[in-house]
């Protein structure tokens, strides 16, 4: 087969059979192999009724429903663990991901030999909310920087594409759909592109994503995914480091208050309890913590990031 397309989606009946002809359309004029995968992340509507409409006409629909709602990256993870295709591409259900754009994101794969294509919305529209457009400018900036993927404008697009391997060897949870790219590089797919694509103005319903909330989760799971692959893999190089540094520093300050009381004893000289001293309490209490922070640190590295739950949702049906 040649490409997945997988579609997570929200409340967007009004948008699934015209996406789905539009992918169709497109799909058949290249004379592709595809599939493509609906994902139904707990919708209140008529989305899966649509779905199953589909589904039962054309045998290249599948469906995936879950229980309730769980977010786009779960939504992701399913889709790209039934995706077959040799080239997987993502976009949202919203219409305003141009399904025109899959023969040039195919060729990039296949022919240019990128491992995973982002697209650039370079021409959204100037009506866009400053509660929408300033986080955005400043998370891209930001992930930029801490990723290292300097060539990427607009990492949290949801129009992209990937080399099957990518998909099957990167894990997306949490709300880590915004990261693909980075947690891609992670994974030694190195070669990242970015294509300009056409940003169309949303048909139905309202955007599901707006808000200053955004910004602030976004900011949260990228110092996450920079830890956890810094140091998720080995948290005693950094709990043990700062842990033994502490309790070093505090060991060095209650032997200076000892040794001060000592000198005081020899010399015959006036002098007050250890225990009265602030600073007694103050290299006792780091030496605790540095104490408590490595072993920290070796529980970590016992226990590890890795979680046997942390993918388990409940799927409700599929077709």
């Amino acid at each position: 087969m040649d490409i997945s397309v997988v579609v997570p989606l929200y409340n967007e009946e009004e948008s699934i059979a015209e996406l789905h002809e539009w992918i169709k359309r497109v799909m058949d004029l290249n004379h592709f192999t595809y599939e493509v995968i609906f994902v139904n992340d707990g919708s209140t509507d008529h989305s899966w009724d649509e779905i199953e409409r589909l589904s039962q006409t054309h045998p290249e629909v599948h469906g995936i429903k879950f229980r309730r709602n769980y977010g786009k990256s779960p939504a992701l993870y399913h889709g790209f663990e039934k995706a077959q295709g040799d080239v997987v591409i993502t976009m949202d259900a919203d219409l305003q991901d141009s399904p025109d754009e899959i023969p040039e994101l195919y060729k990039m794969i296949k022919e240019e030999g990128y491992d995973l294509v982002s697209g650039y919305k370079m021409n959204r529209r100037q009506g866009d909310p400053l509660s929408k457009t300033i986080p955005t400018k400043l998370f891209n900036a930001t992930t930029r920087m801490v990723s290292g993927i300097h060539n990427l404008h607009d990492f949290n697009c949801g129009l992209k594409a990937y080399r099957r391997d990518v998909v099957k060897h990167i894990e997306v949870y949490g709300e880590m759909h915004r990261f693909i790219p980075y947690l891609a590089k992670n994974a030694g797919f190195s070669k990242i592109g970015e294509k300009p694509v056409h940003h169309q103005a949303r048909q139905h319903g309202v955007s599901k994503f707006m808000g200053w909330n955004r910004f602030v989760n976004g900011y949260l799971d990228l110092i996450s995914l920079w830890f956890i692959d810094s140091f998720g893999m080995k948290p005693m190089h950094i709990f043990g480091f700062i842990g033994t540094l502490m309790f070093i520093a505090g060991f060095i300050a209650i032997v200076c208050v000892g040794a001060s009381k000592l000198i005081d004893l020899h010399n015959n000289t006036p002098h007050a309890l250890v225990t009265e001293s602030p600073y007694f309490y103050i290299s006792l209490t780091t030496m605790i913590l540095g104490t408590q922070l490595f072993v920290a640190g070796f529980l970590g590295d016992l226990i590890s990031r890795n979680s046997p739950e942390r993918n388990k949702y409940q799927v409700e049906k599929e077709v």
